[in-house]
């Protein structure tokens, strides 16, 4: 019997070790099977092109499934294991685990892509919703090991985690779905200089809520909602203090979003994953998990009320 046989009627733990309810993963499951089988009749699972040879499940396969490999994937990307600590969970050896890995990675990539969660890495590639008039952005980071190069280390420090990272902006809706994924950074850049970087492209006359970390950035037609910063030597106003706060509760929601897509431990906990291709993509997969998530368990918010909100 395998991992995900296991599993299966405990709720609770598949949850933990998947992020997913059964029927959050049975529905993804389909599309996940189409991609692998797509894949494998012109690759093998190394990666290399395949032969004449039509691919057939091997004896004795420690994922016989397609079950069992979109169980496996999630768990990894869930919880985070060790690849040593994997290979023990799935009886298999960590090379083994290793080739699994990228091999599945970006056929759950390409699933989600197709579902419709995946982020937009482009500006370009956004399907703005036109009943849609608030948007979010705020920046996060994910900590890696410290690089050996002492150059490398310099660029990848940040002084606001005290720790090397590697960092991204993300641009979500106001139902915490994260609509733009910017292009992995390191992590001394800031986030304004970032957000300059992605050249936004909002439609006219919604608006943008941020932090005062991108103090000065702005987009050509569209309203910046941005908290007031208490003047040198003076008080805050008080109209101003209750702006920022009727702000900070609008703000959450971005915050909501962020924490949705680090209930992945691989994007939260330490990187340990070195090659470049791999770290790329592992936030927006993590990104798009999230997405997929918010069609079966959407945030709750009162409705939005930014008739009340009064220049200040």
């Amino acid at each position: 019997m395998s991992l995900y046989d296991d599993y299966l009627t405990d709720n609770i733990m598949f949850l933990a070790l998947t992020g997913y309810t059964q029927a959050e993963f049975a529905a993804l499951l389909p599309a996940f099977e189409t991609a692998f089988l797509a894949r494998m009749q012109s690759y093998r699972l190394d990666g290399k092109p395949r032969g004449k040879r039509v691919y057939t499940e091997y004896e004795n396969s420690p994922l016989p499934t397609s079950a069992d490999k979109l169980f496996f994937i999630l768990c990894y990307y869930k919880v985070y294991p060790l690849q040593v600590v994997q290979a023990a969970l799935f009886k298999m050896t960590q090379p083994q685990v290793n080739q699994w890995l990228h091999c599945l990675a970006p056929l759950l990539a390409s699933t989600l892509s197709a579902s419709g969660a995946m982020p937009a890495r482009t500006m370009t590639e956004i399907e703005f919703d036109e009943s849609s008039t608030l948007y979010f952005q705020d920046g996060t980071e994910c900590p890696i090991q410290r690089p050996s190069d002492p150059t490398t280390q310099q660029e990848y420090y940040s002084g606001k985690q005290k720790r090397h990272t590697i960092q991204y902006n993300c641009l979500s809706d106001a139902e915490c779905k994260i609509l733009f994924l910017s292009p992995l950074t390191e992590g001394k850049k800031h986030d304004k200089k970032l957000a300059d970087e992605c050249n936004y492209q909002l439609p006219a006359g919604t608006r943008l809520v941020q932090d005062t970390g991108f103090q000065g950035f702005t987009v050509p037609g569209v309203r910046i909602l941005q908290p007031k910063k208490k003047p040198r030597g003076k008080e805050l106003a008080v109209n101003d203090k209750y702006g920022n706060h009727w702000l900070g509760s609008l703000r959450i929601r971005v915050e909501h979003a962020i924490g949705g897509v680090k209930r992945c431990r691989i994007a939260k906990d330490r990187l340990r994953n070195w090659k470049t291709s791999f770290r790329e993509s592992v936030f927006a997969i993590c990104c798009g998990l999230h997405n997929f998530r918010l069609n079966f368990r959407p945030w709750h918010y009162p409705p939005l009320q930014l008739h009340l909100f009064v220049e200040f």
